[in-house]
């Protein structure tokens, strides 16, 4: 894991965070088919976190309103129609016993890219001036509302971001994981810190920020 670290896609920066969006690197792009045009490759949601930490990155994990805001304003800015977030709803085995969880739908979402849980789905986050959670989706419902369930049994437990699929500009959907987008990827402190570690440890002389 160390080596790509130093040489790892470093586009924008918020704070101390470096970020960088997948179809911007000639690695991660293709030609489309139908169109012959030069497009970013499309990932699966576990595909997309894979993707970012080989770098010692991980899918966004939108925390706070600020961050949010340059997200958002990066997704309208490229006219980005989806990407992945680290968004995760916490559906694994033992999740449906925990009380601080339920329900699911509204307390059991979670940043799996830093493990912090999410405010819940039905309000607006502390000290945000909006609510990032789409109010509408397939089912005219405000999300995450699982609305693949009802077409073909799969569950929607994985966050992505959307902008203007349902006239809704840019916000917070749950969407199935097998579903095929781009991706932010963002500095994950955990890996950079493990491959300090193993860089001193193997002497491999890396400078890693």
């Amino acid at each position: 894991m160390p080596r790509p670290c130093p040489s790892g896609p470093k586009h924008w920066k918020l704070g101390n965070h470096w970020y960088f969006y997948s179809a911007d690197e000639p690695e991660f792009q293709e030609i489309d088919e139908k169109t012959q045009e030069t497009v970013g490759k499309r990932y699966n949601w576990l595909e997309a976190r894979n993707l970012c930490r080989h770098y010692c990155m991980d899918s966004i994990s939108v925390e706070t309103e600020p961050e949010w805001q340059m997200v958002k304003r990066n997704i309208s800015e490229r006219g980005i129609i989806y990407l992945w977030s680290s968004g995760r709803l916490c559906d694994f085995k033992g999740c449906d016993v925990r009380e601080d969880l339920k329900p699911l739908n509204i307390n059991g979402w979670f940043w799996s890219g830093s493990n912090v849980k999410m405010a819940p789905t039905n309000s607006t986050p502390p000290g945000w001036s909006e609510q990032p959670w789409s109010q509408t989706g397939h089912l005219k419902k405000p999300q995450p509302d699982n609305a693949e369930f009802t077409i073909n049994q799969t569950n929607e437990p994985c966050l992505g971001l959307l902008n203007g699929i349902y006239n809704d500009g840019v916000s917070w959907h749950d969407i199935a994981c097998y579903h095929r987008k781009p991706v932010f990827c963002e500095d994950n402190e955990s890996l950079l810190q493990y491959a300090r570690a193993v860089s001193q440890r193997d002497n491999l002389g890396l400078t890693i920020e």
